[in-house]
């Protein structure tokens, strides 16, 4: 085991174990990649939303933009949408938020909030720093037919069928990258002496060994979990949903207007998630079974489809049940868990993929080459992102904890502090007297920048101190607004329409 690392295991497929296997094949070409993946194990397939960094994450496996927004009912995402978080009016009282991908205009660069407060107090923070809301409330895509592959004029990600996804992805990393596929159920996990995997027994193909092992086997968490017993760090206290009912509709006629956000919608004891694909939506109720009944949120998400005119004639929900948390270790010996296996929280903001894309793409940076390097980076591996699991939970539960929803314990639980993560604490009562700023956050890449944070707080209505501002400061950022509505101006005629603009990537299959 001190030779050089020439031999890799994944273990599971789906979205999580395909990346990893496809980005480590695309950049170690001299290593051999095994995925294994057994039928008796269903994938979850409901992660459909992801971040700007899925567009980096295709160029490096080699996968072409078009063909995946073909292959995967693709639509673009600029970012999220929450209605009826802060107040509890779902939109028409003007309870409605974004969350853009595209920074405000001028950020980190020019003080935007007091300048904000002061002259466009009235107008949601995001309208005014951003052209993003204007652009995806006129219904645009995120890009002109002929900008080049990845690239963007506002910045997007992208929606997608999970199921689909794996699919290409397989079918990529075995034809293009040489990734060996394994079809097998592992039957037991061996050892050497000293506590490393030493190979994978499997029902048809034997023993399958390995230097390194990816544990990438969902929520049973096969290496990580049930081989070395890394507990899981629970995050009930602060984060209390812990199951969701996903379904899929079809849009009424088949040029509905198709979103190019994810639209977040709260009700009394959850909220509910809706995805547009071209051709179908992937909505989903998420809540907490200390609050709320599985019939309570089997009825509102059919009261919000009825509202959304779904379709009368729609599918049975499947039921998904985890247990919001991640794992204390994520690296142990020769073995790294990546997706659910490592953890997971809940479905808001999209962050689970995101973090298999983190690691997986930090895991081919800094692949050990040898086992006698492997604890260091180990160490390295399992303190980063022990940092990035906990910012995930300071800002998700941001979106709860400034609520002022009075119509449940579930909202009331979520204000209370004792409930916020320590470091929420402490920056909640800095904020009151300034905007949340870089040097808030101690990495260069945070899971979440502090203009995510600017963008949910004065979403959910809170309000720093008002200050006095010398002329210039508010000078510096009037012309950061008059930039903003101007690129707004621009943009909103001189890009497509969402649907269209997929229309004709789809018309010009080659």
């Amino acid at each position: 085991m001190n030779d050089r690392l020439r031999e890799v295991v994944v273990l599971g497929g789906g979205s999580a174990g395909w990346l990893v296997a496809g980005l480590l094949a695309a950049e170690h070409p001299d290593l051999r990649i095994t995925l294994i993946e057994s039928t008796d194990v269903p994938t979850i397939g409901v992660g459909e939303g992801t971040w700007p960094s899925m567009r980096d994450t295709l160029r490096r496996i080699g996968l072409s933009e078009p063909e995946f927004i073909r292959r995967c009912q693709v639509s673009f995402k600029q970012g999220s949408r929450f209605d009826g978080w802060a107040r509890g009016g779902a939109g028409s009282d003007g309870d409605r938020y974004y969350h853009p991908f595209m920074l405000p205009v001028g950020y980190g660069d020019v003080d935007l909030v007091q300048p904000w407060l002061a002259t466009q107090g009235q107008r949601p923070f995001a309208d005014v720093v951003s052209p993003s809301v204007q652009v995806c409330e006129a219904g645009r895509a995120p890009k002109q037919v002929q900008t080049p592959d990845f690239a963007a004029v506002a910045n997007y990600a992208y929606h997608f069928d999970a199921g689909l996804f794996g699919q290409m992805l397989r079918e990529h990393a075995v034809a293009k990258l040489g990734v060996h596929h394994v079809i097998d159920h592992v039957e037991a996990v061996l050892s050497f002496e000293n506590g490393d995997i030493a190979a994978l027994r499997t029902r048809e193909h034997g023993e399958i060994k390995a230097d390194l092992f990816i544990d990438c086997s969902g929520l049973t968490s096969r290496l990580i979990g049930q081989h070395f017993g890394v507990p899981l760090k629970s995050e009930r206290e602060a984060l209390f949903n812990d199951a969701a009912l996903p379904v899929q509709v079809p849009y009424a006629t088949p040029d509905a207007p198709l979103a190019s956000v994810t639209v977040a919608t709260a009700w009394a004891k959850g909220w509910i998630w809706d995805i547009g694909l071209p051709s179908r939506r992937g909505v989903g109720c998420v809540y907490s079974r200390d609050h709320a009944s599985d019939d309570e949120a089997h009825a509102a998400l059919t009261a919000y489809l009825d509202a959304t005119g779904a379709p009368a004639e729609r599918p049975t929900p499947r039921s998904i049940r985890f247990d919001p948390g991640y794992r204390e270790q994520f690296w142990v010996r020769n073995c790294v868990a990546i997706g659910l296996a490592s953890g997971f929280i809940e479905p808001l903001e999209a962050s689970a993929l995101a973090l298999v894309e983190l690691s997986a793409q930090r895991l081919c940076d800094e692949l050990p080459m040898t086992r006698a390097s492997m604890e260091a980076v180990a160490r390295r591996f399992n303190d980063d992102f022990s940092y990035r699991w906990a910012r995930v939970i300071d800002f998700l539960k941001l979106h709860y904890a400034l609520s002022q929803r009075d119509d449940s314990d579930y909202w009331r639980a979520h204000r209370d502090p004792a409930t916020w993560p320590e470091r929420l604490r402490e920056l909640l009562p800095q904020w009151q007297m300034r905007a949340p700023a870089r040097h808030d956050f101690g990495r260069i890449d945070e899971v979440f920048p502090s203009a995510s944070y600017q963008y949910v707080l004065y979403g959910m209505g809170f309000r720093p101190d008002a200050e006095s501002l010398p002329a210039a400061k508010l000078q510096a950022a009037q012309a950061c607004f008059d930039e903003a509505a101007r690129q707004a101006r621009r943009f909103v005629p001189g890009l497509p329409g969402h649907r269209s603009l997929l229309d004709h990537i789809h018309k010009t299959e080659t």
